[in-house]
């Protein structure tokens, strides 16, 4: 009895993913525990996994992924006084039921229904540390997604969009429209997002890419300028933490990475456009330095 594909359409990546931190939640000195990941996940998410070239060798960039994001998020929320997290595309995310978030933080989480509505059911009655809020929109509905930054961005509380492991998926002018979208909303303080290098990104398609472009759920958007790109929409970045160095950091380098560092000293140019993929945390122009 044939499985069928792997991947059938963009929110089994969210499975997918999932299955990478429960691996990391079940190891001795996990850098973080999510004990609804391989619940969510389910035999779907091992699946992909099984099939997708270095499926599982793939793990070490998602979970140093996770970790950056995060460091970041909490550093916002206790630190730097943002008081509402607008997840976009926020899919098998549990991180208002797994982080040391404060009670009065508001948790906005905007997915696909199918999607939630499976969370939902998996995550059952466990209690956030947080308020969440669960809407149900397709991003890609543009007028619907202006109106609901609008009415968040009407409360006034300092925002932190946080958008992990969507804008691969979109095309560049879909990445710029959402991004001046965004702008337009003044509450909308931070914006926190995942990049991938054009380097990166040939190495991605290369051993992905005809199961997800027959899922319909490509990877496109691998800018040039990086961070830069977002500049002419309202953003600027503030930080940049490059994943290749964090996993260092982390301890969650990937298999036979010393032949990565030498073939880096062999090609710089490759290198340091390898650095380009990363965390990138911006800020609004208009707000504080």
């Amino acid at each position: 009895m044939t499985e069928g594909p792997a991947i059938r359409n963009v929110s089994d990546t969210a499975r997918w993913v999932a299955v990478y931190r429960a691996m990391e939640s079940e190891r001795p000195d996990a850098l973080f525990h999510d004990p609804y990941a391989r619940r969510l996940a389910g035999e779907r998410g091992e699946q992909i996994v099984r099939s997708l070239k270095r499926g599982k060798a793939a793990a070490w960039s998602m979970i140093v992924r996770t970790c950056v994001f995060d460091e970041i998020i909490l550093r916002l929320v206790h630190q730097e006084g943002a008081r509402t997290v607008l997840n976009l595309a926020a899919g098998l995310d549990a991180r208002p039921y797994r982080l040391s978030l404060p009670a009065a933080l508001r948790w906005v989480e905007v997915d696909l229904p199918e999607l939630l509505d499976y969370k939902e059911q998996v995550i059952g009655a466990a209690r956030p540390a947080c308020a969440v809020e669960r809407i149900r929109l397709d991003l890609a509905d543009r007028d619907a997604r202006r109106q609901l930054f609008a009415r968040l961005a009407a409360t006034g509380e300092p925002t932190l969009v946080i958008s992990e492991g969507l804008l691969v998926y979109l095309p560049e002018a879909e990445v710029a429209a959402l991004a001046g979208d965004l702008a337009a909303a003044a509450g909308f303080r931070w914006w926190l997002i995942d990049l991938v290098s054009p380097t990166i990104m040939r190495y991605l398609k290369k051993g992905w890419g005809k199961a997800l472009d027959s899922a319909q759920a490509s990877f496109h958007f691998a800018p040039e300028e990086s961070a830069g790109f977002f500049a002419p929409f309202g953003w600027r970045p503030l930080e940049f933490r490059a994943f290749w160095p964090e996993s260092r950091r982390l301890k969650r380098q990937m298999s036979l990475a010393w032949l990565w560092d030498l073939v880096g000293r062999l090609t710089p140019k490759q290198q340091q456009d390898g650095l380009k993929t990363g965390a990138a945390l911006l800020g609004r122009d208009d707000g504080p330095a």
